[in-house]
């Protein structure tokens, strides 16, 4: 794309109305090098992070060659997570939306399959699925890929993570051998390419990792706590910077139950999103953190993905992330659209080792926390919310936060 400019690419007027009613004036790395061979018919393999334009990367060359007047679907768009599914349909529909031929819809478990059948039997012309409800409908009958002229792997490597390498050769062999197929994913790992080398024909490699992975804006520090003392570390640091809106991460759903728990009860504003809840439920939760009815959302890796909250002051890995590449997946939900963040990792002793490992990988220097007032957590007691209150009747410096409980501070003399 000459000139770093979408002029040069003679777009569809309605594609192009619908970029200015967006913002777009110059396009991404990822869409400046990917668009062009997609809009040639070619096959690409993209690799960049999460929160880089790939939506648009794809969806702009799709739309634009997309014919008028279909009801058969045309371009079919695999997602690893219920939430990244929406969140690509959602942004496919505001670049569709003066394509009113163009229908699009999202697939996925959790969320009654009967409405989804019928609105594939009225007709759709780009689905956005899970790979398992989207064999799903294969099975049923209502889903047909004969006519599917794109196919796209979103995150493929999450996908692979998941399991779901299985069910995506499935997906691409039922679909026409002519098809385009296009596969964007953050890392890849052997599966992934040779995924794409049984799958792809002559791809067009397009990578946009950038040196560092973390983006500058973020500023990453870390604090060695001992295994106890994390609930209050995590109460410290919300209260010091007094965070509107955090997002704290662990390794594990139960980890996620009991920490979610834990801060409801010293009265936090926090709720959790895991897989084993069900979409309504996520749905909800999302909602309400969106719209900061809920200032702390407790998740698990996979059930992030997908979240594209504006506004998030400070990620929190409560847990040190078993890999690498999640740790860059995790700090990018902040600090986005050129706006600052924080980043606080809780670190045991024994895992300095890997925190080092995570910083190798990344890039990036994460720098430890200056101490908080109680030696990160030592000596420090958790408080109900109604001993929180009886605090501040006392002579003693408190700080209040929000809703959330007051957490003594050192006074002068102390």
């Amino acid at each position: 794309m000459q000139g770093n400019t979408f002029d040069t690419l003679q777009l569809s007027q309605e594609v192009r109305k619908a970029m200015t009613d967006l913002g777009f004036t110059e396009p991404t790395p990822i869409q400046a090098q990917s668009i062009p061979p997609i809009l040639e018919g070619k096959d690409v393999i993209g690799q960049a992070q999460t929160g880089t334009g790939k939506t648009a990367a794809f969806g702009i060359p799709i739309l634009h060659a997309m014919k008028l007047h279909g009801r058969k679907v045309e371009a079919l768009v695999l997602c690893p997570t219920r939430e990244l599914a929406v969140q690509v349909s959602e942004e496919l529909k505001k670049l569709a939306r003066y394509r009113r031929d163009v229908t699009i819809i999202p697939v996925y478990g959790g969320q009654p399959i009967h409405g989804q059948m019928a609105q594939l039997r009225r007709g759709v012309r780009i689905v956005v699925g899970t790979p398992g409800r989207t064999i799903d409908h294969m099975n049923r009958g209502t889903l047909k890929l004969g006519n599917v002229r794109t196919v796209v792997l979103d995150e493929a490597d999450e996908m692979l993570d998941m399991g779901f390498l299985p069910d995506m050769e499935t997906i691409l062999g039922s679909t026409s051998a002519d098809r385009q197929t296009l596969l964007f994913s953050a890392t890849m790992p052997r599966p992934i390419l040779e995924l794409a080398r049984k799958y792809q024909k002559e791809p067009t490699h397009v990578n946009v990792a950038p040196a560092q992975l973390t983006v500058p804006q973020v500023e990453q520090t870390y604090l060695q706590v001992r295994p106890g003392a994390k609930l209050d570390v995590l109460c410290r640091l919300i209260d010091t910077y007094q965070l509107a809106s955090s997002l704290v991460f662990c390794n594990t759903k139960r980890r996620v139950d009991e920490v979610a728990k834990d801060l409801k009860r010293l009265g936090y504003q926090a709720d959790r999103i895991h897989g084993d809840m069900t979409q309504a439920a996520r749905t909800k939760v999302m909602t309400q953190f969106r719209w900061k009815q809920s200032r702390i959302l407790v998740a698990t890796d996979v059930a992030a993905r997908g979240i594209d909250v504006k506004g998030i002051d400070a990620v929190i890995n409560y847990d040190v992330p078993r890999d690498d590449q999640f740790y860059v997946h995790r700090i990018g939900r902040t600090a986005r659209m050129g706006r600052s963040g924080r980043a606080f990792t809780l670190v045991l002793p024994s895992e300095m080792g890997k925190l080092r490992d995570i910083e190798a990988y990344a890039k990036t220097r994460i720098r430890q926390h200056p101490l908080l007032s109680g030696r990160n957590g030592e000596g420090m007691r958790r408080r109900d919310p109604v001993q929180a209150t009886k605090d501040t009747q006392g002579t003693q410096d408190t700080r209040k936060i929000g809703k959330g409980p007051h957490v003594r501070l050192p006074g002068r003399g102390q």
